[in-house]
């Protein structure tokens, strides 16, 4: 018999090894579950709390319902929609994805509380005759169908990486369920061409402004034999634009609630702030270049903060009009329920608010970074300087839309401007490598420049087919539900 030691705890050794490895396999399986997880949890809490706000209305199941709807809405619109304002500045490496998000959470909430929300319109800005859904019955079931399938679409394209018009989702379930309610007599037919229309405008128009302010920095900052002198004199003036932008665009869109300004007034005060804007950058930027190697790769860090604020200043906007698509039906329904009115214009409780401001940031923090990496650098490659035309075209296009009475898609708007950046880059990089093959006398062959693409294809369409039938694809799943409610109560 032999007198080595027996390790007795090696079978013991073994088994806690088996657990570690199972623990591990575990969490790395569960992972993908946490986000719906919290995302449910946060439904529950809705739900929970519009049983205590509707007190002891004998609808109280149709407030809790639409409520809850409403916060899976809210979630899908911040997972979908505010990757279109912060993608550019994480694709740029302007920001990480925890600060966009941290940042975006907390600009998507302030916008939705101060400045969001004033009066929505339950008919969706006349999308469907009022007199069609006269009935308090077949008004509430309509907007709860329209509610659950903007919802479900917009969930759908998040999972395919699509991002869509959330505005346009609520219009086709709106659409959608006053055919199914009082047929196509109900329906405004003009307005639908107008936002027909505005699928081709907003892109379109946000790619055009997108890429005449990247030729300008391309021809007077990258291209200028002392880049950082071009940088001093150019950068504040592209400061001083984006300011004053930005300073129309939230007069109009993001201050209703405390003051409505018109669009002469606006252009005033925008053209105020910009000029105060290029006063105080100005030595910011002479500061801020002083020891900077004069080469495109110093350019990048005067952009960078801009490209922050700009970005900040987009999910402020965005909280404070796109909070309607999420509560506007379930406001609506509260209206509807409480008042025995189906008046086209109500004024969203403050309860109702909260639950879109939240379900924005707690939307974008749990399922927002699918949407952001795509935006912000699978499209094509950003640096702070496209990124930044970027920001400038959707504020820009807004207030040119504003003024011509164009209808557009903020979300179209910043996803055009992608694009257009990327196809002017692809453009103008084939211009120079024919420019530079002529001079060398080895011009490029054509199936050569065919390969150098700097957008992805795939993208492209994906996104404007998932552009193409939102609004037939909410309005069909609209009538969808809204013919199943009816039958089982109406």
């Amino acid at each position: 018999m032999s007198d080595r030691p027996v390790n007795q705890w090696k079978t013991l050794d073994k088994d806690l090894n088996r657990i570690s490895h199972l623990e591990q396999a575990t969490q790395y399986v569960a992972r993908p579950l946490v986000a719906p997880g919290l995302g449910l949890a946060f439904i529950v809490i809705v739900a929970v709390a519009a049983a205590i706000f509707s007190g002891g209305s004998p609808d109280r199941l149709i407030v809790i319902s639409a409520a809850v709807f409403g916060a899976y809405m809210a979630l899908n619109i911040g997972a979908n929609d505010v990757a279109n304002n912060m993608g550019p500045a994480v694709g740029a490496n302007a920001l990480t994805m925890g600060g966009a998000i941290a940042i975006a959470a907390v600009c998507e909430t302030a916008g939705a509380l101060i400045a969001g929300g004033d009066v929505v319109s339950t008919i969706s800005g006349g999308i469907v005759a009022p007199e069609s859904l006269a009935d308090r019955a077949t008004f509430i079931w309509a907007m709860m169908a329209a509610l659950m399938s903007a919802a479900l679409w917009i969930n759908l394209a998040t999972w395919l990486g699509a991002p869509v018009s959330t505005t346009h989702s609520v219009v086709g379930g709106v659409m959608g369920a006053g055919i199914a309610a009082a047929g196509l007599a109900a329906v405004n037919w003009p307005t639908m061409g107008q936002i027909a229309a505005s699928w081709v405008i907003s892109p379109v128009l946000g790619g055009a402004v997108a890429a005449l302010f990247l030729a300008l920095i391309k021809a007077k900052i990258e291209y200028a034999d002392d880049k950082i002198a071009a940088a001093r004199r150019w950068v504040p003036i592209l400061i001083a634009i984006m300011a004053g932008a930005f300073a129309a665009y939230l007069s109009i869109k993001g201050l209703k609630r405390i003051v409505s300004i018109d669009l002469p007034t606006a252009l005033i005060i925008g053209l105020g702030v910009a000029v105060v804007a290029q006063l105080v950058s100005a030595p910011l930027i002479r500061k801020q270049s002083e020891g900077l190697e004069n080469r495109k790769k110093s350019l990048k860090k005067l952009f960078g903060i801009p490209l922050v604020a700009s970005a900040a200043l987009l999910s402020f906007a965005h909280g404070a009009n796109d909070v309607a698509n999420a509560v506007g039906p379930l406001a609506a329904i509260v209206h509807a329920v409480q008042d025995f009115d189906t008046a086209s214009k109500v004024q969203i409780p403050l309860w109702v608010m909260v639950i879109g401001a939240a379900g924005l940031s707690f939307g974008l923090m749990l399922f927002g970074p699918k949407l952001i990496r795509m935006v912000g650098s699978q499209i094509t490659k950003l640096n702070p300087m496209r990124a930044y035309c970027v920001a400038l075209s959707a504020a820009i296009t807004v207030i040119v839309a504003s003024w011509l009475g164009l209808p557009v898609s903020s979300t179209h708007i910043a996803v055009g401007a992608i694009f257009g950046v990327g196809f002017y880059r692809e453009w103008h990089a084939e211009r120079r490598a024919r420019e530079l093959g002529i001079l060398k006398g080895k011009p490029v062959a054509p199936e050569e420049r065919s390969r150098r693409k700097l957008v992805r294809r795939s993208h492209f369409l994906t996104i404007i087919a998932a552009w193409v039938i939102t609004v037939p694809a909410t309005a069909l799943l609209s009538a969808l539900v809204f013919w199943v409610i009816s039958t089982l109560t109406l």
